[in-house]
């Protein structure tokens, strides 16, 4: 009897894990990232200027996302974002950027120092749950997160970071970030020999058609083209190693393009990104999702994917694995404040084929005279443009002083965002709509934008000093080494004394070898490193 009730538990649970796609070992998830790249410049989504041939194959064995985004359309905050599973501005890293490791002064001209944002207690670097479950994590190799990492997320974070240099069968969380895209590129590489014809490229409706604008059009194909090639380095390493078939891949940009109203603007093309999510075994393959999915989704479905309950303070929800959520996302959010030396705060909300967008400083424009922007040649071209007055109308509009307090648009007919429709009166329902949405979620989620910087500033470390964590709290039993913390946000590490990187604290220590430790928190100056032997 008690043998019959057995089998029919394994049969129960077999069945369960059958229908739910659970493994028996975690998956080996790899992320591809691209950097300033939207949609629109790339094959799989319809553009055929070039060839991609690595994530053209990608494309077709994984889901391709139509709506995918960024809760900021510039690279720090946003990779907070993706770190974390939590917006921006809900943590105090949307401003642009804060974290600098090498400088004493972020903005000198602005007063403003380097600092690490004093994060909502429990706010951690997911791939540190990963660790804690037996990953090996690897960052290759950017850490710009807009907050100073914390020991215990990444097993290698530097340049040579691989997932070869685990152990043998270990699961790992490999991350590859490709600089090739970065608009920096544009100027960088435009000596460089073009690999695609400026005559064959399309032109966006926001850029008059120029030598000059075709020129860095064509030199951000070409990186694109170049990208392909390092991103098939990686998957001929993932086939060579046996590990492609059995590898859950994400290939995605960090933001939108490189260009001028593109990167830092909150339109279409400064937040949508692409986003391809290759499954086990070809699962989907040769899907398209048109879900509204954002970064801070991320984290919690690379976690529910792995077997791993994402924690309760993130804000995104797992869209695949264990864990996913029943509820599919009606709106997106994003967000715009401090870019370098430049602040004008602004707030986006997307629902169904309507983008609302809110200007709180309608007295500046929206071309911003960012340094580091001005270098680009396509930039400077615009500028002088819009000095002799030879922009079209439709051009013009990222210039124009005022710029409108709302704005209203509708994607699927207008996807370059050039018609307000806020003051139509047959729209006024749909603005009221996501007006109060958007305050809704102003309040739901703290939104430390209204703030301005200093303040937070002054709020976090009173008199200009770093709160410090308190030292680590021990018991010493039977051989074992008992470790706490009285600040539950904490993560507690430790490591031998003759290793360079630190492990997660989950089990007691054993009294056999000299041990460190102590407890981390983002925005705190760690504890005193205690120390066994």
């Amino acid at each position: 009897m008690h043998l019959k009730f057995f089998l029919y538990l394994v049969g129960i649970f077999l069945i369960f894990c059958k229908k739910n796609k659970i493994q028996s070992t975690p998956p080996n998830i790899v992320w591809l990232v691209a950097e300033d790249q939207s949609p629109e410049f790339f094959t799989m989504y319809g553009n055929y200027s070039i060839k991609l041939p690595y994530l053209s194959s990608l494309a077709k064995d994984g889901m391709l996302f139509k709506n995918a985004y960024s809760p900021v359309p510039v690279c720090a905050p946003s990779r907070s974002a993706l770190i974390t599973g939590l917006y921006p501005s809900s943590m105090g890293t949307h401003n642009h950027r804060t974290y600098n490791g090498n400088k004493d002064e972020n903005q000198p001209s602005m007063g403003i120092p380097t600092y690490s944002p004093l994060v909502k207690k429990g706010v951690k670097m997911f791939p540190r749950y990963l660790r804690e479950k037996g990953y090996y994590t690897i960052n290759n190799s950017k850490e710009d997160y807009n907050f100073k990492k914390t020991e215990g997320v990444w097993d290698e974070s530097s340049s040579k970071a691989h997932w070869r240099n685990r152990k043998t069968n270990q699961p790992f969380f490999a991350v590859f970030n490709f600089g090739i895209t970065h608009e920096s590129q544009i100027w960088n590489q435009g000596n460089q020999p073009l690999l695609v014809e400026p005559k064959k490229i399309p032109i966006p409706p926001v850029f008059p058609d120029t030598p000059e604008v075709r020129n860095d059009l064509a030199v951000n194909y070409s990186n694109l083209i170049r990208l392909d090639k390092q991103i098939g380095k990686v998957i001929d390493q993932l086939k060579e190693d046996g590990l492609y078939k059995n590898s859950i891949i994400f290939f995605y940009g960090d933001h939108g393009g490189p260009f001028p109203r593109y990167k830092r603007a909150l339109y279409e093309t400064g937040i949508k990104v692409p986003l391809i999510i290759k499954f086990q075994d070809k699962i989907n393959a040769g899907k398209i999702n048109a879900d509204f999915i954002s970064f801070i989704d991320y984290a919690p479905t690379v976690l529910s994917l792995a077997g791993i309950k994402p924690p309760v303070i993130m804000q995104g929800k797992a869209q695949f694995g264990f864990y996913k959520t029943n509820e599919k996302s009606e709106f997106i959010f994003a967000t715009s404040d401090r870019f370098d030396e430049q602040v004008d705060r602004l707030r986006a909300v997307r629902f169904g084929k309507f983008k609302y967008i809110r200007n709180y400083n309608p007295g500046i424009s929206n071309a911003l005279p960012v340094s580091y922007r001005e270098q680009m040649p396509i930039m400077q071209h615009l500028n002088k443009l819009w000095k002799t007055r030879e922009l079209s109308e439709s051009v013009s509009l990222w210039f124009k002083i005022p710029k409108p307090t709302e704005e209203l648009y509708n994607i699927e007919k207008d996807p370059y965002e050039l018609k307000n429709l806020a003051t139509e009166i047959d729209m006024q329902e749909t603005l009221v709509f996501l007006r109060k949405r958007l305050d809704q979620w102003i309040i739901e989620t703290e939104d430390l934008g209204e703030f301005p910087e200093k303040e937070l500033i002054d709020r976090w470390f009173p008199n200009g000093n770093i709160q410090k964590l308190t030292p680590l709290k021990n018991t010493i039993k039977n051989n074992k080494i008992y470790l706490n913390h009285l600040d539950e946000g904490v993560s507690i590490v430790w490591k031998d004394t003759k290793d360079s990187v630190w492990t997660n604290y989950v089990d007691p220590l054993s009294f056999s070898k000299t041990i460190h430790a102590k407890a981390v928190r983002i925005g705190y100056e760690e504890s005193p490193i205690l120390t066994f032997d």
